[in-house]
């Protein structure tokens, strides 16, 4: 619009169900920021930091993304991008841009994981939460092995393993921030089927990634009453860490 403020449409093919999808918002959030830079002719740069607070659960339809950008500097630059929907604030972020680094790390630490899908794994299922819509753009294979609650077993560690990538393009880091989050809530392994709403993601863009796919792996530290943890490790074709994603969720009661 001009002014550093923006329009854009929710759409159902970027939900769970009714819900837009938590990695969606943060890549949307992430281009507000991006484009609040170019419309001010800054130089180009790309998202390294986006932490957001999930303040409503915004619903299917248009939103208002209002930009604030708070400090400009030589290696990195802070903007503030809020959604709004029906004159309330639905999520807040505060996104770091800069440039990714793209040489190969000086020393890195990724867990191992087989770089393409297994025959035996699982395209994505429909989710307690609804239709599992994403699947129209992402092509997303689950390891059955960290799947038990698919076969009706509880009790298990709330870690999964997964393999994602576009239907249509190549991968970038803005579908990165999406796969970051494109894991069924881990804390149904332990039996707490149902939905559970993020409060608060930050995730950290270390590299771009290199085309093909994705090897996500999450893992929750501790589920303590009705709050759990997820961190997400991804890792591109290449062996690389592209992305770090931690968020605090509520976990749906037990026995679903």
């Amino acid at each position: 619009m001009g002014d550093g403020t923006f329009t854009a449409v929710l759409r159902a093919e970027w939900a769970i169900g009714s819900h837009p999808h938590g990695g969606f918002l943060l890549a949307l959030l992430a281009k507000a920021a991006i484009a609040a830079l170019q419309e001010r002719g800054e130089p180009h740069a790309e998202p390294l930091v986006v932490s957001a607070e999930f303040l409503h659960a915004p619903a299917l339809g248009p939103v208002l993304l209002r930009t604030d950008v708070r400090k400009v500097g030589r290696r990195a630059t802070v903007v503030e991008v809020r959604l709004e929907q029906r004159g309330r604030s639905c999520v807040e972020a505060r996104v770091t841009t800069g440039r990714l680094p793209m040489r190969r790390p000086e020393w890195t630490d990724v867990p191992a994981m087989p770089a393409e899908p297994s025959p035996g794994a699982l395209t994505m299922p429909e989710s307690p939460e609804g239709p599992f819509n994403l699947a129209k753009g992402c092509d997303v294979r689950l390891d059955p092995a960290t799947a038990g609650y698919l076969s009706g077993r509880t009790g298990e560690p709330p870690r999964m393993r997964l393999w994602v990538r576009p239907r249509h393009g190549l991968v970038d880091p803005y579908f990165t921030l999406l796969a970051s989050d494109v894991n069924p809530p881990v804390v149904m392994n332990l039996g707490r089927i149902g939905w559970a709403p993020t409060v608060q993601l930050t995730a950290l863009l270390r590299t771009r990634p290199a085309p093909g796919w994705l090897r996500v792996i999450v893992e929750s530290r501790s589920v303590h009453e009705s709050w759990f943890d997820s961190d997400a490790t991804v890792i591109d074709s290449q062996g690389r860490l592209v992305c770090q994603a931690r968020q605090l969720g509520l976990a749906p009661a037990p026995g679903g």
